[in-house]
């Protein structure tokens, strides 16, 4: 069994130092990668130039509606393309993380991950978010990459059913609320979203965009399968018991005081989910019930078992 389901790379720069993007580095990572490679990508130069732009035009007071200018939808494509071709070209493994924008989708194939040495993955809040929505909540989905484009939204959705995103993930990033109430370049990226991760998806299954079946096999069986989580990700004599238990039809109203997250916020306070969250099990242990943390720690280091 490994110890490390994978490398990360930031072939963007998103909070913090963490860039990589020396065309020598990334040739030698993509090629001797002794497991999958992850990559973040954002084409830092073209942000750059971007940021420059809106500097000149509005000084530091950037409107958050420039976002997804600044982190636009051809510095997602550069890099992303580049990803691409550097795994075919040395037959590395590749999952492309946070995918934002339709002109991405083109570079990743239809079908079963079985049969894909290249996989994708998106996050719920690019699913359920749209530019409009800046005008509201600001900097509380300023995350990396952006909120884009309504069409971007239904592309993403399309390509999941197409089967050309493998993966639905969170990123989740619970800064704090006055970290958020900084100006645009000083606010961080990220938002806090383990707690209604679920409850997005089956309202988006409830709209008839997507089916429950889908919603299990792209937020479990697909982790399990790309990232070879052992024994977990299904429903298995033998695999740990990790489950959610959703009631499809009581709502959830987010308001403050439901909150568990410790930054105590959230971007969809004030929305109604048309479901809920019955009964959270980890590792065969009941965590999260009645609508309370039970207080368990159940959670424990995991195996991976997949080779290159």
């Amino acid at each position: 069994m490994g110890e490390s389901c994978g490398i990360k790379a930031f072939m963007g720069a998103s909070t913090g130092d963490m860039l990589v993007d020396d065309p020598q580095a990334l040739e030698y990572l993509f090629e001797h990668a002794p497991v999958i490679v992850l990559t973040h990508c954002e084409h830092s130069p073209t942000i750059r130039d971007n940021e420059a732009r809106a500097k000149v035009e509005y000084g530091e007071n950037v409107p958050m509606s420039e976002h997804p200018n600044i982190r636009s939808a051809n510095a997602c494509l550069l890099s992303s393309s580049q990803a691409v071709d550097l795994a075919r070209r040395h037959d590395a493994l590749l999952h492309v993380l946070h995918l934002t924008t339709a002109i991405e989708m083109g570079l990743f194939s239809k079908g079963h991950r079985s049969e894909k040495r290249i996989t994708a993955e998106v996050c719920v809040h690019h699913m359920w978010f749209d530019e409009s929505r800046y005008k509201d909540l600001g900097t509380r989905i300023k995350c990396n990459p952006a909120i884009k484009t309504a069409a971007d939204r239904e592309a993403l959705l399309k390509a999941v059913r197409e089967d050309r995103i493998d993966i639905i993930a969170t990123d989740h990033a619970p800064h704090t609320l006055s970290e958020k109430g900084k100006t645009y370049f000083k606010a961080p990226a990220g938002l806090p979203l383990v707690q209604h991760v679920l409850l997005c998806l089956f309202d988006l299954a409830h709209a008839d965009e997507i089916s429950h079946e889908r919603i299990v096999d792209k937020t479990s069986h697909a982790v399990a399968d790309i990232f070879g989580v052992a024994e977990r990700g299904y429903v298995r004599e033998g695999y740990f018991a990790d489950l959610v238990i959703m009631d499809p039809d009581k709502p959830t109203a987010v308001t403050s005081a439901t909150l568990l997250a410790k930054c105590h916020w959230s971007p969809f306070e004030g929305h109604t989910f048309r479901s809920s969250v019955d009964t959270t099990i980890v590792n065969g242990t009941i965590v999260y019930q009645d609508g309370e943390l039970t207080g368990e720690i159940a959670g424990r280091q995991m195996d991976f078992q997949r080779a290159r």
